[in-house]
């Protein structure tokens, strides 16, 4: 397997898709915020200090979809046509489940925009709580589904 972000004398590139098919793409990543039972409850009943927890961790992550290629050295700048966040309260993790669905219509993917919407997401619900519990864990950020472009589709298993 070779790696295409970097050339034949190893330095690293941005690839070039110019000749790949405009086909429509779609990523989907997860991640989760684990917490106390006590700092969930401040999520679900609506009392964390600063405000709506879920709602600024919601746009969060949409503005980091967009800005992935400005954080991403070598992610091209993609024409996103949709970003819609998932953030559900689990009081079996205890915490919040964040899913991050991305769409565009391109010549290459959107798993990063995905990824990185996840993990903002997941980075301002720490942001917001960090004053009642700053022992919170961020974690299980990856891509579980992948579809169009010339690798076709990807889902990953549900052991993740």
């Amino acid at each position: 397997m070779t790696l295409t972000h970097f050339d034949a004398e190893g330095h690293a590139h941005m690839v070039d898709v110019s000749d790949k098919a405009v086909t429509d793409r779609i990523a989907v990543a997860e991640s989760f915020v684990r917490m106390r039972p006590e700092t969930l409850a401040l999520v679900t009943e609506g009392r964390a200090r600063k405000g709506d927890v879920l709602g600024v961790a919601r746009i969060a992550g949409i503005m980091a979809a967009k800005k992935t290629s400005d954080l991403i050295p070598l992610c091209h700048p993609l024409p996103i046509t949709k970003v819609s966040i998932d953030l559900v309260p689990d009081e079996r993790l205890p915490g919040v489940r964040i899913t991050a669905t991305v769409r565009t219509t391109g010549q290459t993917g959107v798993e990063m925009e995905a990824l990185t919407a996840a993990s903002v997401c997941a980075l301002t619900v720490y942001d917001m709580l960090k004053a009642a519990e700053k022992s919170m864990d961020i974690g299980g950020l990856r891509v579980v589904l992948k579809d169009g472009g010339k690798s076709g589709r990807y889902e990953a298993s549900s052991e993740g």
